[in-house]
């Protein structure tokens, strides 16, 4: 049922009345009615948007240390890059996501830009399959979705489970929009305002594409983005070629979210980002060129204007991977003269504090001054780990300096933070704001020791390999990858968590601890394995591996207790276990 303060009249509409009193009624009520209607399609398309976020939350809280591991092991093939990059679109619902985690592994120095650039083109072609697979629907499969989903959510006593039980919630509801949107969708077929709009951007395919640029930058899902359109031609709203059209900006909308929010990362990460923008987008530019001159004939692509749309979206992204993969390494090379190296020297001070002394008089201000300079210090220190890695394959002086003049801004910034809290301290604190004080003091205290970790442990561990001349056995030297790889997620989960305070994120971080401390005890079991069988890279390295692997436990500690105070606050922290 439609609610009644939708119309005029004040009384309920169902579907059906609403349709036959559409139909039956002159252009002058069909212009007065459109607005309900149209505000329907917003409505269900608002849902579609959060539906699809939805699924992508869900899969990035489960699977997200898998998917890290599928992305980042893609170096061993270009192909294998193509498949690991399409089966995390499909997972993620997303390009754009599979976009940013990449592009952290690429200015991480983790993989090489060309390899990544395949992940991407693959992510291209998991994005469309999404759009195919989500409307070859059953009518079972929202009740059935839903019934699982909400069981797994309410009932699953692991979070893994529970977050599956997201997925499927998330899926049902994107099922369940597209029907909203195809029921609101249809009285508008008689609007003669709609109808002519339709028709224009039929006629005018440059118009069509920038709109569907446009529109899926403006939702930030080229996946939401392509099935409202083909929703709309399937309730014969929109003519063919204008879809076609509006789905070819789709391309181009959807690595322009990519570029943008990477506009921040390294310049291998950017160089990459870039040569998908222009391969995807100059791509989809290029085909509609080639419709305007000769034609748009997609009958071999299907019966219906619908299979022949989705059809097309899959066929181009798979065509556009295949034409480019001999050409990678050229794309980037290409793109290296637009965005060359630039050797920037960050001046002293360049940055201002957070630590507002106009602040003291206000405690409240003052401590969440002294949380965001902390929040800060740990972006430092996650772009030090970050960093690190990279120097035990190459050792590079100028690049591990860089690294500890890092450690030296966080030891200035605990310094500072420590002195505000103390003056802050003498100002006669409430007992909660007092308790604050401390927390942060301690909090500040570990992303100093986490950054001490990376500046000199873990560059003396680096030097050392280096300057003995010797190298890890490519078991070694992937498991420590690999642990790497989940400390600096864990990281980044610690950052959010001191951002939002959210306790289900906090007690996953706490989990998170345990599961690393239990895989750093498997590692160092296996390492010893190795030196049992005796393999002389194991045997060379071991000392530096071991107290590698040491040392990412206890940035990863130090991050952890994050959530120490928040879960304590919350009653569900005992003895530094979390209570059953």
């Amino acid at each position: 049922m439609l609610s009644p303060r939708l119309f005029p009249s004040g009384r309920s509409y169902c579907w059906t009345e609403v349709k036959t009193t559409f139909h039956d009624a002159g252009p002058t009520d069909q212009e007065k009615n459109i607005l309900p209607f149209v505000l329907h399609i917003a409505g269900a398309a608002a849902l579609l948007l959060w539906s699809v976020r939805l699924v992508r939350t869900g899969v990035e809280r489960a699977f997200s240390v898998q998917l890290r591991l599928w992305l980042r092991r893609s170096e061993k093939s270009r192909l294998l890059a193509v498949l690991s990059g399409m089966l995390s679109a499909l997972l993620l619902q997303s390009a754009t996501a599979v976009a940013i985690m990449v592009s952290n592994f690429v200015s991480a120095g983790t993989l090489g830009a060309a390899v990544g650039l395949a992940v991407l083109l693959g992510a291209d072609i998991g994005s469309a399959l999404v759009v195919k697979v989500l409307l070859a629907k059953q009518a079972f499969m929202v009740p059935l979705l839903l019934l699982v989903g909400v069981a797994f959510f309410l009932r699953g006593s692991k979070r893994r489970i529970r977050q599956v039980g997201r997925i499927f919630i998330g899926l049902a509801l994107i099922l369940v929009s597209l029907d909203m949107i195809r029921d609101a969708a249809d009285p508008l077929m008689n609007s003669a305002g709609i109808t002519s709009a339709m028709r224009y951007l039929g006629s005018d395919l440059a118009t069509a594409f920038i709109v569907g640029a446009i529109f899926t930058w403006l939702v930030h899902s080229s996946v939401a983005a392509i099935l409202l359109v083909v929703t709309l031609v399937a309730q014969g709203l929109m003519p063919q070629s204008a879809a076609v059209a509006i789905v070819l900006g789709a391309n181009l909308g959807g690595v322009i979210i990519a570029f943008i929010l990477t506009l921040s990362s390294g310049i291998s990460a950017r160089r990459m980002i870039l040569a998908n923008a222009l391969i995807r987008g100059g791509g989809a530019a290029a085909v509609l060129a080639c419709f305007s001159i000769y034609g748009m004939n997609l009958s071999w692509l299907g019966q219906s204007d619908v299979a022949q749309l989705i059809n097309l979206h899959v066929v181009f992204n798979l065509c556009l991977t295949v034409i480019s993969m001999p050409f990678l390494k050229s794309a980037i090379a290409a793109i290296g003269i637009i965005l060359p190296e630039k050797a920037q020297s960050k001046p002293a001070g360049a940055r201002l504090s957070a630590l507002d002394p106009s602040s003291l008089t206000q405690p409240d201000q003052a401590l969440g001054c002294a949380s965001r300079e902390i929040l800060h210090m740990g972006e430092v220190v996650a772009g030090m780990l970050g960093r690190a890695m990279p120097l035990y394959q190459t050792w590079d002086t100028e690049y591990a300096q860089s690294i500890r003049a890092d450690e030296q801004t966080v030891r200035n910034a605990h310094s500072e933070v420590k002195l505000f809290l103390a003056r802050l301290n003498k100002t006669g604190l409430t007992d909660t704001q007092a308790s604050r004080s401390l927390e942060l003091s301690t909090l500040a205290m570990n992303m100093d020791a986490a950054a001490d970790l990376i500046a000199r442990n873990m560059l003396n561990l680096a030097q050392r390999l280096d300057a003995e001349k010797v190298k890890f056995s490519p078991d070694g030297w992937l498991e420590l990858t690999d642990f790497h790889d989940r400390v600096l997620g864990n990281i980044q989960s610690a950052l959010n968590v001191m951002m939002t305070q959210e306790v289900d994120a906090a007690r996953a971080l706490i989990a998170d601890k345990d599961a690393v401390r239990q895989i750093e005890q498997e590692l160092q079991r296996k390492h010893l394995g190795r030196l049992q069988k005796g393999a002389v890279e194991s045997i060379e390295t071991s000392n530096i591996h071991q107290e590698t692997l040491r040392a990412l436990k206890q940035v990863n500690g130090h991050f952890a207790l994050v959530s120490n105070p928040i879960l304590a606050g919350s009653g569900i922290l005992l003895n530094s276990r979390l209570s059953r």
